[in-house]
C-alpha cells in the first residue's frame, strides 16, 4: 500500500472512531453544570435553580429518563424547563417519567419547536448556513397540550406569554417568557414593561436565544435570561468550539452564562438531547445545569465573568 493509500485508510479510521465515539459514548454521557450568578437584590439568601433543556425525548430512552429523574435529589428550591421535550407522538409518558420527581418541586416552562412538530430527516449541511437562510421543515404535530396539562395539574406553569409573581423559598420573583422565537411565534409585547424593582429577581424564559428577544428582556430590566435550543453546537471542534448555534446567538455565546447589555445575565443550556436523525455530539455531552444565584452586590472573580463563560463551574458527568 502506497502512502496516500494508508493516509486515506487512517483518515476513514479516525472518522469512523471519532462517529462511534460521538453516537454511541458522548451523546449518553449525562453531565450536570454549575455556575454561580449573581443577580439577586442585596440582602437576599442564595436561590438554587435546575434549568433544563432540549430533552428531545423517545419512549425508549430510559438511561436519560433515570439520570434526569435523580436531579430532584439536588434539591433545588425551582425548576426551569425551556423547551423541545418532545422526538416522538408517544413520548409524553417518557417525558413525565423523567420530571416525575421534579414536578413535586416549583416549577417554570416555555414551549420549543419540537413540543409542537415531530422531527424529520434534513441534510446535516444545513446547519452549516445562517438559520434564517434555510427553511424550516416541520414534522406531524406532537401531543404538546398534553404534556401542558399534566405539568399544570402537578403545579408546575406555563410562562408562555405571561408574566407571574412568584414566592419561592421566600425570595420574590417576577417571571415572563415568550413563545418559541424560532418558529417566530414570539409576541413579546404581550409581556413587555418593566418588572417590580423591589423583587429579588426578574427572570425572563425563551427556547430560542433570539437577539431580539434578549434585547427587549434587557431593555426592561431583567436580571436573568434563561433559553436552550443551541444544544451547545451539538459537534463541536476542541479548541474552537462551536462551529453554529442554529440561531442569531453568537458562537462565543452558545452555552453557559454570559453577559447581555450591561445588567442582564444569559444562561444557554446545551441540553440533554438531540433528534433522532441526528443522533451525535461530539466535544459537547449532554447537559443540565444547577445555578446558584446570589445577590448582585456579591464579590466574584472577575475572571470568571466573561462573555460565553460559566463563573465558578464545574462538571460532574456520569455516564449511564
Amino acid at each position: 500500500m502506497n502512502n496516500l493509500g494508508r493516509i486515506l485508510l487512517g483518515t476513514a479510521a479516525l472518522g469512523g472512531a471519532a462517529l462511534g465515539y460521538a453516537t454511541a459514548i458522548e451523546r449518553r454521557m449525562w453531565t450536570l453544570r454549575h455556575a454561580t450568578l449573581p443577580v439577586l437584590s442585596d440582602n437576599a439568601r442564595p436561590l438554587r435553580l435546575l434549568h433544563v433543556s432540549d430533552l428531545h425525548m423517545l419512549p425508549g430512552q430510559q438511561s436519560k429518563q433515570r439520570w434526569v429523574a435523580a436531579l430532584a435529589e439536588l434539591e433545588p428550591d425551582l425548576v426551569i424547563n425551556t423547551g423541545d421535550n418532545l422526538a416522538h407522538p408517544k413520548a409524553v409518558p417518557a417525558v413525565l417519567r423523567a420530571l416525575g420527581p421534579l414536578l413535586d418541586l416549583p416549577g417554570l416552562f416555555v414551549w420549543g419547536s419540537n413540543d409542537y412538530y415531530g422531527p424529520k430527516p434534513k441534510n446535516p449541511a444545513r446547519y452549516l448556513l445562517p438559520s434564517s437562510k434555510t427553511k424550516r421543515v416541520h414534522g406531524a404535530p406532537l401531543p404538546w397540550r398534553d404534556l401542558r396539562a399534566a405539568l399544570t395539574e402537578r403545579g408546575w406553569q406555563d410562562l408562555t406569554h405571561v408574566r407571574r409573581n412568584l414566592t419561592i423559598a421566600g425570595l420574590t420573583i417576577q417571571a415572563a417568557g415568550v413563545d418559541d422565537p424560532h418558529l417566530h411565534r414570539d409576541q413579546y409585547s404581550d409581556i413587555a414593561g418593566r418588572p417590580d424593582h423591589h423583587t429579588d429577581l426578574r427572570l425572563g424564559l425563551t427556547h430560542s436565544p433570539e437577539p431580539h428577544v434578549l434585547d427587549a428582556f434587557a431593555e426592561d430590566g431583567y436580571d436573568l435570561v434563561l433559553a436552550g435550543h443551541t444544544h451547545g453546537g451539538q459537534l463541536c471542534v476542541p479548541g474552537y468550539g462551536a462551529l453554529v448555534t442554529n440561531c442569531g446567538l453568537d458562537r462565543s455565546r452558545v452555552k453557559g452564562a454570559s453577559r447581555w447589555g450591561r445588567h442582564t445575565w444569559l444562561h444557554v443550556s446545551a441540553g440533554l438531547g438531540t433528534s433522532p436523525y441526528a443522533p451525535v455530539r461530539f466535544a459537547c455531552p449532554p447537559e443540565a445545569s444547577l445555578l446558584t444565584l446570589v445577590p448582585r452586590s456579591a464579590e466574584l472573580d472577575p475572571s470568571l465573568l466573561r462573555a460565553g463563560g460559566n463563573p465558578r463551574f464545574g462538571v460532574q458527568a456520569n455516564v449511564r
